[in-house]
């Protein structure tokens, strides 16, 4: 009992003490978002952001490179250099995301019209589109055309302009001379040799280059 009296203040201290923390702790005054707010003179909870607020990382100064526009014109270049990466960077996401319909070599025959799409997109290789600018083909890419839908959100700015660039080599090597042909290379090229054909599961495996094994027999 004498033990229970010692401590006794100490117990009534934290009655006290919980005593004070009140719900409203808990469940403060707010909005539900969307909610209407007798606050402000429009009624919204939802504010404005402020004007000029730029989010982290979109800063967005080179208007050209994201809309492919100089004023309400389509542009005539590239932003970057283009490179074999980026040609490459251009074929895959070509050939993910527009081949069904536009075919890997640009003749507008991919799989979606071939099973009965109602509409059949333009050949790239049409003199229309040849002549298109570059900035045109970005710009479709983000903002669509016709029945096509925009891929701003499942293509980055940056592979949208890979892809224009790559467009501009499938023209050429649908349209090429034999001028146009690198010297020593025939055409059309030879078809590849394979030494396991694959299963659909696994890619099939060419044979290295004899240049390279007559160096490798050597050293």
């Amino acid at each position: 009992m004498a033990k229970l009296r010692k401590f006794a203040p100490l117990i009534l201290l934290a009655v006290i003490g919980t005593a004070g923390c009140r719900i409203d702790m808990h469940v403060q005054p707010r909005y539900n978002p969307l909610a209407k707010s007798d606050f402000f003179p429009d009624q919204r909870a939802a504010r404005p952001l402020v004007e000029g607020t730029v989010a982290r990382g979109d800063e967005r100064a080179d208007d050209y490179f994201y809309t492919g526009k100089i004023g309400n014109k389509d542009g005539e270049y590239m932003p970057f250099p283009v490179t074999q990466e980026v040609l490459q960077r251009g074929r895959d996401r070509f050939n993910i995301y527009c081949s069904p319909c536009h075919s890997r070599v640009g003749d507008g025959n991919g799989i979606v019209p071939s099973r009965g799409f109602a509409r059949k997109p333009p050949s790239y290789h049409i003199e229309r589109l040849q002549k298109a600018p570059i900035g045109y083909f970005f710009d479709v890419a983000t903002n669509g055309f016709g029945i096509m839908l925009d891929y701003s959100a499942q293509i980055s700015v940056r592979d949208r302009w890979c892809i224009a660039a790559y467009i501009r080599a499938l023209q050429l090597s649908q349209n090429a001379t034999a001028a146009d042909v690198p010297a020593g290379q025939s055409v059309p090229s030879e078809a590849p040799k394979f030494m396991e054909p694959g299963t659909g599961a696994t890619l099939p495996q060419t044979p290295p280059p004899s240049s390279k094994m007559g160096k490798a027999e050597t050293e």
